[in-house]
């Protein structure tokens, strides 16, 4: 995780349970609070849980996470548009070649959007996807600077379409039990991305769902 202002090291990330609490009265209200690790002296066992809320997507289940280091690729519509070709033209080949091929245990077919660029998932830092909308600028709105992404909360740990990333721990699981191990949904189902200043950390952050 990119380095906080300060020489924090800790970020806590908070929303309220209540979209009607945002500053648009339909959507999420975000804080994200930057701290030092060094001055926590009580950690609590049993996190306190809202008595009321507005939407139980956003209260996550208790859990311990398993962080591992994958390599990602940027999101194929910010691509070179050769390179893009490329990825085309490979991708339709696989297709010919498996209808082409009697086995029918051949391999999963794979692609680069869903298989080889930006997993699912929780995620720090590297690409965001804008697989919803157009991609879009993020620049800091204090001085700027092209923002970058620093923290992915989805709302699925893989789905239909990105099979290949499939916790080896739950072969064969169907998705809609396992695939959303905390319980969090964001917006309909989609990714909250948070974009932070690169110049400064401790300028505002902006987020986009997808």
């Amino acid at each position: 995780m990119p380095a906080g202002p300060d020489d924090c090291d800790l970020l806590q990330v908070f929303w309220c349970p209540f979209d009607a609490h945002g500053p648009t009265g339909y959507g999420m209200l975000l804080d994200l609070r930057w701290r030092r690790s060094w001055e926590v002296t009580e950690v609590l066992t049993s996190p306190p849980r809202p008595q009321v809320v507005g939407f139980k997507g956003y209260v996550p289940e208790p859990c311990v996470l398993h962080p591992e280091q994958v390599a990602t690729y940027p999101f194929a519509g910010l691509l070179p548009g050769d390179l893009c070709a490329r990825i085309d033209a490979w991708e339709e080949a696989l297709d010919e070649a498996a209808e082409q091929s009697a086995d029918e245990d051949a391999a999963a077919l794979v692609d680069y959007q869903n298989d080889l660029s930006i997993p699912p998932g929780r995620r720090v830092g590297r690409f965001a996807s804008w697989h919803v909308t157009d991609p879009s600028p993020m620049d800091c709105l204090t001085c700027a600077a092209p923002m970058h992404l620093l923290l992915t909360i989805d709302s699925l740990e893989w789905d239909g379409g990105s099979g290949s990333w499939q916790p080896l721990e739950d072969p064969n699981s169907p998705t809609h039990l396992y695939a959303n191990p905390t319980k969090v949904t964001v917006g309909r189902g989609g990714e909250l991305n948070i974009f932070a200043c690169p110049e400064h950390p401790d300028h505002p952050h902006r987020w986009s769902i997808q």
